[in-house]
């Protein structure tokens, strides 16, 4: 099997990139929508609509591609065992999981909206917006220039 895989190795980095790419879209967006929703009165029908926005942008959008982002990169570690061995892998991954962590941050506090329980002001959620944005940069350094 690792021997198809590291023959597809080019297909699996570039589904596994489309995937992250997909998924950081949404990483991105959910807490702004987040940051709206906390805007908008409780009861009120745009509130109603943030609810399903971001249930579906979640359970649509970011769990699939998420799914699909640890899946080809797991893939590519299985077709190529070496890429384990640098360092920045290892630091790679201890922030791929954070920001998975986040995400399931992200949809606990879904829930709380779709229950009408949010307590945060809009700044709360403007704030975390920026979070994944610093560890896709980080991320994408390590995985490119490989500093150690």
């Amino acid at each position: 099997m690792s021997e198809f895989l590291m023959q597809h190795y080019l297909w699996l980095k570039a589904l596994h990139i489309i995937a992250m790419v997909a998924w950081m879209a949404g990483m991105f967006y959910l807490p702004r929508l987040f940051a709206y929703h906390a805007e908008s009165s409780v009861g009120y029908d745009k509130g109603e609509t943030f609810k399903v926005m971001e249930r579906r942008l979640l359970r649509i959008i970011m769990n699939p591609a998420m799914i699909a982002t640890w899946l080809f990169g797991i893939l590519m570690v299985v077709a190529n065992p070496d890429i384990v061995q640098g360092g920045w892998f290892h630091a790679k991954f201890a922030l791929v999981l954070g920001m998975s962590a986040l995400h399931g941050v992200f949809s606990k506090w879904r829930k709380v909206f779709e229950r009408g329980e949010n307590t945060r002001p809009p700044k709360f959620y403007k704030i975390w917006n920026e979070v994944p944005t610093v560890l896709m940069i980080i991320i994408v350094i390590l995985v490119v220039v490989k500093p150690f």
